[in-house]
């Protein structure tokens, strides 16, 4: 029998996914030994190898900072016909582009080792630390491991105390939270996964026929999938470049859920949920085609799968839920609500009061379970035109095992509820927990710590100041990361976080006792590659936020009624000051999906 490998590093990232790259990528950045080990040839997870390529949330030019900022602007370098395609997200893109991305990223790091070795197989441990964990073809010895599996697998080989599913009113008093076992708790154990298919749009070519699934489900239960919206609307939500379609659609569509603890029972049960989910969107995929005709069909080439559609089927599954780690701290549902009045979340503090974010997100909480109605507390607000998400912070503790050493989580397996899962998990928002991850990694091989020891205050200021990817900690809707104040207003709410605005809104001028940082902040977010039109109309207020212009230019658009929605704080006031009836010119992007008109600046 061939002896296995021995490796040595300081950081041991386990898993390739969206946390798990950013994570990598920002300790090797920060100049520390690091390995990193994915079980597929593509990095990034939920952003390329299992299709979710219309990310959710952070999508306002405020919160385009980090690993996550500079991933959509080197998006909008490589992808020539620009990001604004579908109605579902402002990006839109191919997945093998992403997957380029993270890989040149990483392969531009010596320090930074990358081995397609799979999955964790075995977790060593000295004492009441994480030492090493084994794989197929080798051991890896680390200083400090994290875990950005998809299923928090290192948990569970480590026996680290960990929660899985729902969890009842009574435990945090969570206001969605069910108060006990239901029909539809039973029915679902976590949120329904989704296996992505991409179809193509060939045009006056007739698509090849797809054959029935040789499992085919029922296709009457996909009977109701575009009721409401029309099959053109349908298609638009996931529009790709190039006449490609992302399905990842939820209404009688290919989420797939049942029985989903097979996941972390064994490999077995856990083959036959994935190929079940597999077979669920097959037979989806097929029904579309007798619905929609020929004209559509699977899309070819997208990812790097042999017999599996001609590559239109994604690597895994889009998985929205983990085994969840119960940490030093974990969030709740009420961490990611509104102020009383506000909109924006309180900033979280740990036992010493210090102000404890390490991340941002501010999707609304978004629950999937095929067949059921699940009425979540609201958590959306109205800005620049149309509905985004509250935004909120999540502290460093949830990160930290209670009391395991030698880890650091990195992916949907933090320390969160069932209930606030939902707004924790999306793609920008994982990339954010990644990079601080890799970050407080760094800065405890450098200090010589362990996570629980490391100073969170050290962790934001070496996250705000990093010369590659600076990354915002406190969201602030009106400072742009090219705001020459932009640093001085974060480190100003993390000194005094109780005058943080219940608003979300930094004052006009910094007070006089803020302290100054006179570095250069993140890159401009405007986007280079897609150029701006003009545009010429009359301005409508319909309600709050909620604005039209009536074009009479250019003259396709003639008497065309277009949403105006912005992603900028600027042209977000002021469209608050424009009068019914005012005649307009503006610049920015017609998005023919969703008929808005994405403005960049209102000239007159």
């Amino acid at each position: 029998m061939k002896e296995i490998e021995v490796l040595q590093t300081d950081i041991l990232v386990v898993g390739g996914g969206t946390g798990g790259v950013a994570a990598a990528i920002q300790a090797a950045r920060r100049g520390i030994s690091t390995i990193l080990v994915s079980e597929l040839s593509w990095l990034g997870g939920m952003l390329t190898s299992a299709g979710v390529v219309a990310p959710d949330g952070l999508e306002l030019l405020a919160f385009q900072t980090g690993i996550w900022g500079a991933f959509l602007r080197e998006l909008q370098q490589r992808q020539f016909s620009g990001l604004d395609h579908a109605w579902v997200s402002f990006f839109t893109y191919e997945p093998c582009i992403g997957a380029a991305i993270f890989a040149n990223w990483v392969a531009a790091l010596p320090n930074l080792r990358w081995l397609q070795s799979g999955s964790p197989l075995e977790v060593k441990q000295q004492g009441n630390s994480i030492a090493a964990v084994r794989f197929a073809d080798c051991w890896v010895k680390a200083k400090l491991t994290i875990d950005a599996t998809e299923l928090g697998d290192v948990l569970a080989l480590a026996e680290i105390p960990h929660r899985w599913g729902w969890e009842w009113q009574s435990q945090w008093q969570e206001p969605s939270a069910p108060a006990h076992s239901n029909t539809m708790t039973q029915t679902y154990s976590v949120q329904a996964p989704t296996w992505v298919v991409v179809l193509q749009d060939f045009g006056a070519e007739l698509a090849p026929a797809m054959d029935p699934p040789a499992n085919l489900g029922a296709i009457d239960q996909f009977a109701e999938t575009w009721s409401g919206y029309g099959p053109k609307s349908f298609l638009n939500y996931g529009r790709l470049p190039g006449n490609r379609f992302m399905i990842n659609w939820p209404q009688a569509g290919n989420d797939y859920g049942l029985q989903a603890d097979r996941l972390i029972a064994s490999e077995s049960a856990q083959q036959a949920f994935l190929q079940e989910a597999l077979e669920h969107t097959q037979s989806y995929a097929y029904f579309l085609q007798q619905q929609l005709g020929r004209r559509y069909g699977l899309a070819q080439d997208v990812f790097p799968h042999e017999g599996l559609g001609g590559g239109a089927y994604a690597l895994h599954p889009y998985y929205r839920e983990s085994r969840r780690l119960k940490g030093m701290i974990t969030m709740r549902e009420q961490d990611i609500l509104p102020m009383p009045g506000g909109q924006v979340a309180t900033l979280p503090s740990d036992a010493d009061g210090q102000m404890s974010a390490i991340a941002i997100g501010n999707y609304a909480n978004d629950h999937h379970y095929p067949g059921f109605r699940f009425p979540l507390a609201a958590k959306s607000i109205r800005w620049g035109g149309r509905w985004t998400g509250t935004p909120f912070t999540l502290p460093y503790g949830c990160l930290i095992p209670e009391s395991v050493d030698g880890l650091l989580v990195a992916e949907k397996n933090i320390s969160v509820s069932h209930i606030a899962n939902g707004a924790t998990r999306l793609q920008p928002t994982v990339l954010g927990i990644g990079q601080a991850a890799g970050m407080a990694a760094a800065l405890c091989i450098e200090q010589n710590c362990q996570p629980r020891e490391l100073a969170v205050r050290q962790l934001q200021t070496a996250l705000l100041q990093d010369p590659t990817a600076p990354m915002a900690i406190v969201p602030l809707l009106n400072v742009l990361p090219e705001d020459p104040n932009w640093l001085d207003w974060q480190h100003y709410y993390l000194k005094f976080p109780e005058q943080y605005p219940i608003d979300g809104n930094a004052p006009p001028a910094l007070p006089r006792h803020a302290q100054h940082f006179s570095l250069a902040t993140t890159k401009s977010s405007k986007d280079k590659s897609q150029e701006a039109e003009t545009f010429a109309g009359t301005f409508q207020r319909r309600n709050i936020q909620d604005y039209v212009l009536q074009a009479t230019a250019p003259e396709i658009l003639a008497g065309q009624m277009l949403q105006l929605v912005t992603l900028h704080p600027k042209i977000d006031r002021q469209l608050q000051q424009c009068e019914s009836g005012q005649r307009l010119k503006l610049r920015g992007q017609w998005n023919r999906s969703g008929n808005w008109l994405l403005v960049t600046e209102i000239q007159s």
